[in-house]
């Protein structure tokens, strides 16, 4: 019995001193569970914010696949269908647990100029990126903006955005970010494997960076357009005003 209990015990340990910022030892360590715990902790939970989602997912869809085993160790395989309806799911409650205390408390934590766990410039930026994208994309396009996806979801409901609404184009996020990059990993893993063997933590970010730059594209260009018509009515109002001095001279 002693040595049972010394061994519960070193294994909780063992857990207890796990990276949180390293996904493939997270993978190892908590598997399938900690997969859907720490999505929902990032999306749903302020704590959650370090977590490394995007890598997560990418790193349990080679988890899923054939050659998981040979890249992350033995008996570190997952279930590809526990990972692609699970990992949504998670995400979905979190986001609207987040949207839930936004609407229920955030108006009370943005009433000073700053509070504990929000700035008020988070609630400033986050108005911008509804007005500028529409609460729809916002909510969808967040999702692939690490700390964003986070912050994002508490402020839409200080901002009042229904919950239904919310809900709406929060499964369409989810759907799309979770099971997206999940089976990104699981069907570019042989790839992987050919090309790096069992080193995949050495390239899992950059990985994960090209999927998330690709994610935001249409956001950088949206910004890019928005500088560029906002440079152009500058310009032309600036050409406009000597000619209006000239008239009122006449």
């Amino acid at each position: 019995m002693p040595v049972d209990t010394a061994e519960k015990t070193r294994a909780l340990s063992e857990q207890l001193a796990v990276n949180p910022l390293d996904p493939k030892e997270l993978l190892q360590t908590f598997g399938l569970v900690g997969v859907w715990a720490i999505l929902f902790a990032e999306t749903g939970l302020l704590v959650g914010f370090f977590f490394p989602g995007d890598s997560l997912l990418f790193l349990a869809g080679v988890a899923a696949s054939p050659v998981a085993d040979a890249m992350l160790g033995e008996g570190t395989r997952l279930s590809l269908l526990g990972l692609v309806i699970g990992a949504p799911i998670c995400a979905i409650a979190g986001a609207q647990l987040g949207h839930f205390l936004g609407a229920r408390y955030g108006q009370r934590m943005f009433d000073r100029p700053d509070s504990r766990l929000f700035k008020r410039e988070y609630v400033e930026k986050a108005e911008y990126y509804f007005e500028k994208f529409g609460p729809a994309k916002a909510v969808v396009l967040a999702r692939f903006i690490p700390i964003v996806r986070t912050f994002l979801n508490p402020v839409a409901g200080v901002l009042g955005m229904p919950a239904k609404t919310f809900f709406l184009w929060n499964v369409v996020g989810a759907i799309l970010w979770t099971d997206g990059i999940i089976l990104g990993g699981y069907f570019l893993a042989d790839s992987i494997y050919d090309a790096v063997g069992d080193h995949i933590d050495r390239y899992i970010l950059p990985v994960v960076a090209l999927i998330v730059l690709i994610s935001v594209l249409p956001i950088i260009i949206e910004i890019i357009r928005d500088r560029r018509a906002k440079r152009r009515a500058a310009a032309a109002g600036q050409e406009s005003t000597p000619s209006h001095a000239g008239r009122g001279r006449r």
